[in-house]
């Protein structure tokens, strides 16, 4: 496991926290993806699956495996994450220094100001 620890967030369910201080920049998880096609949104959308998608590429939909299922959503987030096309995961990296126990955090829209709509109530 990276420098955090899965708690219950009193909140949004499950949650990442920092084990120990992260500096910006640091790499804190690489998380597997698998690709899911386009022609196949229809389908994903209808299920689970669907609140662990990220946009890959132009068209496509990439399915988070491991922790990186556990990243919530922030608007004013402490993580960012980059689509690693080559290996075929999602790499997270600290946006700024993070300290001890604090919730690791990412814009689920991709970008820090795009404040679109969501498929689920933000909790403030």
């Amino acid at each position: 496991m990276g420098p955090f620890c899965i708690k219950d967030t009193g909140k949004y369910g499950k949650g990442l926290f920092a084990t120990r201080d992260i500096k910006k920049d640091e790499l804190i998880e690489v998380s597997p993806v698998l690709i899911s096609p386009k022609k196949e949104w229809k389908y994903l959308k209808k299920t689970i699956l669907f609140h662990y998608c990220f946009y890959w590429g132009k068209n496509d939909t990439a399915i988070v495996l491991g922790y990186g299922a556990l990243f919530n959503h922030s608007y004013s987030p402490n993580v960012m994450y980059d689509n690693n096309m080559e290996n075929l995961t999602i790499d997270f990296y600290a946006l700024v220094d993070i300290k001890q126990g604090e919730e690791l955090t990412i814009n689920y829209n991709g970008y820090i100001d795009d404040m679109s709509e969501l498929w689920f109530e933000v909790i403030k």
